[in-house]
C-alpha cells in the first residue's frame, strides 16, 4: 500500500459494484454457454445503464460479460446474478457477493443489489475496492473483456432484431499506455466512481475512486494521475499492505453504522492509512486520495469526494456618503 486518503471512508458503489459480481461469478459460468433473457432481467430502473438485450433473446454468456464490463449493462448484470445463482436467483448471488467480500477481507462492502444500482444498506469504501479488484484482475477472462474496446452484439433474428456495436467506456484502455481496464460508475446518490488499472516494466498499479466529480477532470483522467504519480515511486515504496484472504478470516471488530439514509450495520473500518506525500494536485472536486500496493497487484489507489462547504458571498463595503 503505497499511500491513502479515506481509504475506510464509507462510500456507495454505483457500477464499480459490478467488480464484486463478475469476482464471485465468473468461475461459475461458461463464457461459451448461450442463455434466454428473461422479463425479470429487463427490470431495470429507468434510464440506467443499459446494453440493449432483448426479451427471449439467446446470447452467450461471453456476451453479457461484455455487455456488463464494456457498457455498464443493468440487465447483463441481472442476467449473470441470476444464473450465477442457480435455483436461488439473484437473491442468493447477491448473498454470495456479500459472502465473497467477506472472504477478501472487505468488511466495509455490502451489496443489496449486483448491478450497483442504489439500494438501503448498500456501501463499499475505496480499499475493500482494492481487494475485489485484485481479485478481478487475477482473472484471464476479466482482463480480456475490460481490455476490449469494441464488440458486436448479435442480432436476435427469431425476433426481428438486428444486431449493433457497443464500445468499451473506460477510455483509459484507448488513451493509457499499459492500461489493463477497469470499470466506470455513476449515480446520483454515488456520483462518480472507478476503477482503473495498468502495467508497465513488470509492476501492476490500480487506482479506485470513490465520489469523485467529472470536471475538471473524467474519473478515467483522474485515475490516469494517480496511476502516473504510483509509477513515479520507487518500488519499495510503502505504507502498509492490502490483507490477503488468508489474513481476513477472523471477525472484524464492533460495528459502527456509516452514516447516511441509507446506513446499516457493520463492521467497524480498519485504521486508515498514513496520507501519500504525492505532490500530486487534482482541482477542485476531486480530491486526490490514495495509492495502495500489494502482490502480485502492485498498487491500489483510493479517492473521496471533499464535501462542499457552502460559504455565504462577503458584503461590499457601502460607501460612505
Amino acid at each position: 500500500m503505497l499511500g491513502g486518503c479515506g481509504p475506510h471512508v464509507y462510500g456507495t458503489p454505483a457500477s464499480v459494484q459490478k467488480l464484486l459480481l463478475t469476482a464471485t461469478v465468473i468461475d461459475k459460468l461458461d463464457p461459451r454457454k448461450t442463455v434466454t433473457i428473461t422479463e425479470g432481467d429487463l427490470a431495470i430502473e429507468p434510464g440506467s445503464s443499459a446494453v440493449g438485450l432483448v426479451r427471449g433473446g439467446r446470447y452467450p454468456i461471453s456476451t453479457l460479460w461484455l455487455g456488463l464490463l464494456l457498457n455498464s449493462g443493468n440487465e447483463a448484470a441481472n442476467a449473470l446474478a441470476r444464473l450465477g445463482g442457480g435455483e436461488g436467483g439473484v437473491e442468493a448471488t447477491v448473498a454470495a457477493m456479500n459472502a465473497e467480500a467477506k472472504r477478501l477481507g472487505a468488511y466495509q462492502t455490502h451489496a443489496v443489489t449486483p448491478s450497483g444500482l442504489d439500494g438501503p444498506g448498500q456501501f463499499t469504501s475505496a480499499y475493500d475496492l482494492a481487494l475485489i479488484a485484485r481479485k478481478c484482475f487475477a482473472s484471464a477472462d476479466f482482463r480480456k473483456y475490460a481490455l476490449t474496446r469494441t464488440t458486436q452484439i448479435p442480432a436476435q433474428k427469431r425476433l426481428r432484431q438486428g444486431g449493433f456495436q457497443i464500445q468499451n467506456e473506460n477510455k483509459l484502455i484507448f488513451n493509457y499506455p499499459g492500461a489493463l481496464g477497469g470499470k466506470t460508475g455513476f449515480t446520483q446518490l454515488a456520483r462518480h466512481s472507478y476503477v482503473g488499472g495498468a502495467e508497465r516494466g513488470g509492476r501492476r498499479l490500480v487506482a479506485t475512486l470513490l465520489g469523485a466529480e467529472a470536471r475538471p477532470m473524467r474519473g478515467w483522467q483522474q485515475g490516469a494521475a494517480l496511476l502516473d504519480w504510483g509509477f513515479s515511486l520507487p518500488r519499495d515504496a510503502s505504507v502498509g499492505k492490502l490483507v490477503a484472504p488468508d489474513e481476513a478470516t477472523g471477525t472484524p471488530p464492533a460495528a459502527k453504522a456509516p452514516p447516511g439514509p441509507e446506513s446499516a450495520n457493520g463492521p467497524a473500518p480498519a485504521p486508515a492509512a498514513r496520507p501519500a506525500q504525492s505532490g500530486l494536485s487534482l482541482a477542485a472536486a476531486a480530491t486526490l486520495a490514495v495509492i495502495l500496493a500489494a502482490t502480485p497487484l502492485l498498487l491500489l489507489l483510493t479517492q473521496r469526494r471533499r464535501r462542499r462547504i457552502r460559504r455565504r458571498p462577503r458584503r461590499r463595503p457601502q460607501p460612505i456618503a
